[in-house]
């Protein structure tokens, strides 16, 4: 990884050069700026002075573009900057550019951008592998692929994510990078563009655990801007419950890990389950309780997921309509008579502007709100939410903080545990199909992908991916951690655990 001592003309020099392998970033600060940037260090030292990071496309900024990879949105400069950038740069971070993504946020592989896909640097044979002319290329994943490779590669120290459904934690993955979803509401979304409101995370992503729980503990706070951002009241009510500790002996003495019976589905490769055994070994001879639970609706999530979050998208996103601010299509539409002029111009715009995944899944929201499909589609879906997190409630130890009633109404099940543990992804990251609209490709692939994600973000929960190897064809392999809500430090000091077994284990 590159050290503060290089930057900034190197880091900026070795960002330029490697840019054009990987495509990580859509934009990337100056050399001038760079310097300036660096130069301007106050005293006393700030929590993250002098750190590099990178900031996903989807969230707003006003000393670059803010496209969210779509050409609706190509030369976009925002008046105003996002909450999470803001307190970033307060805390003495350096914004080096702005990432590469899935159009809007939709997608599992990076491949859905207007700028093209994001290459995985983190193969057998690192960098040279990484060319689109290259059939072994793979993925970096979706939909923050640029903010994993750009980590991985070592082009910054932190990167800012988005997390709808595993956007986060499935590019952490297959990057080999560690990559949080907070619990819903705990970092501010003011200044994210929206694709689906009631699912949308900020992520963070790093090299490590800790400097994700740093870039975390700058983030967590309440933001009156945003009308999700959770009080101040759950927040002190969330800190005050009794949660496991790690001991002063360095074991892992009464940390209760849970092993669901559904995070095993038929896709699952087998590749990805050596690395999994390995680190519940090693938790295990640490003194951590392992057992098996079931969360019996995680089969439905994905199904759930697919139809809110595409009804959701589809009234977000109709306010890019070509009049107020983006991309407006240049048809000549004189020969339209009257008031069918703007619905012409919406039309075209909406079309030659969004890319066809987006318009897919709009699409597919339209029809989930109307009135022959919103019974049998979106409150079904909405249910199976609802009976998701109500299944997770009982397989915690500690009751949700979110819970309208008191936690006495919620006593602790028996063999009920502290932290989640599964797989991180179904297999290693995917090669790289540069035409994903492919006839010859298998187009519900890539949704199946976030299957193994999607149940911790319908409940709102925080999850943690941690690199856990490599599998045996060299690329990287991943395990997560999913806490009750509210438990983000939790899983972030088991998250350490686990980054240590896995660091012992390949010395």
């Amino acid at each position: 990884m590159l050290r503060p001592q290089l930057l900034p003309q190197e880091l900026i020099r070795t960002i330029t050069q490697l840019n054009p392998a990987i495509n990580a970033f859509t934009s990337i600060i100056s050399h001038s700026d760079a310097i300036a940037a660096f130069s301007a260090f106050n005293s006393p030292r700030r929590p993250l002075e002098g750190y590099p990071v990178a900031v996903k496309d989807i969230f707003c900024t006003t000393d670059f573009p803010t496209t969210a990879a779509s050409r609706i949105l190509r030369d976009y400069k925002s008046p105003f900057e996002a909450t999470v950038v803001q307190r970033l740069r307060e805390a003495g971070a350096v914004v080096v550019g702005k990432t590469n993504m899935d159009e809007f946020g939709m997608g599992s592989e990076n491949v859905n951008s207007h700028f093209g896909p994001t290459l995985n640097p983190s193969g057998p044979l690192g960098l040279p592998l990484a060319t689109g002319k290259d059939l072994g290329a793979r993925v970096a994943g979706g939909s923050s692929g640029g903010s994993a490779a750009a980590v991985a590669a070592g082009l910054c120290r932190i990167a800012l994510a988005s997390d709808t459904g595993g956007s986060t934690r499935l590019p952490a993955t297959y990057c080999g990078v560690v990559g949080l979803k907070p619990s819903y509401g705990l970092l501010s979304r003011w200044g994210m563009i929206a694709y689906a409101s009631s699912l949308d995370c900020v992520g963070i992503m790093s090299r490590n655990v800790q400097d994700a729980r740093d870039a975390f503990d700058i983030l967590a706070y309440h933001d009156e801007k945003d009308p999700s951002s959770v009080s101040e009241t759950t927040r002190t009510r969330s800190a005050s419950q009794d949660r496991w500790t790690p001991p002063a002996d360095g074991s892992l003495q009464g940390l209760r890990i849970g092993i669901p019976l559904e995070y095993f589905p038929s896709e699952l490769s087998p590749d990805v389950l050596p690395a999994l055994r390995r680190v519940l070994t090693k938790l295990q001879e640490r003194g951590a309780t392992l057992s098996s639970v079931s969360v019996p609706s995680i089969p439905l999530s994905l199904s759930a997921y697919y139809v809110i979050a595409s009804a959701e998208a589809s009234s977000n996103l109709s306010r890019y309509d070509g009049v107020r601010f983006g991309f407006r299509s240049e048809k000549d539409f004189t020969h339209v008579e009257g008031e069918k002029k703007k619905p012409a111009l919406y039309s075209a715009t909406r079309s030659e502007g969004f890319g066809k995944e987006v318009k897919k899944r709009i699409l597919l929201g339209t029809h989930a709100l109307s009135a022959e499909a919103f019974d049998n589609y979106f409150l079904q879906s909405q249910r199976i939410r609802q009976l998701l997190r109500t299944e997770f409630d009982k397989v915690f130890s500690i009751s949700s903080p979110l819970a309208s009633l008191p936690s006495t109404s919620f006593p602790s099940q028996i063999g009920a545990v502290d932290v989640l543990l599964h797989p991180s992804s179904i297999s290693t990251a995917p090669l790289l199909n540069v035409d994903p609209w492919s006839s010859k490709k298998d187009t519900t692939a890539s949704y199946v992908q976030d299957i193994l994600n999607v149940p911790a973000s319908l409940a709102g929960l925080p999850a943690l991916a941690v690199p856990a190897g490599r599998a045996m064809d060299g690329w990287p392999v991943g395990v997560q951690l999913v806490g009750q809500w509210g438990s983000d430090q939790l899983i972030l000091d088991v998250g350490k655990e686990v980054e240590r077994v896995i660091q012992l284990a390949a010395e």
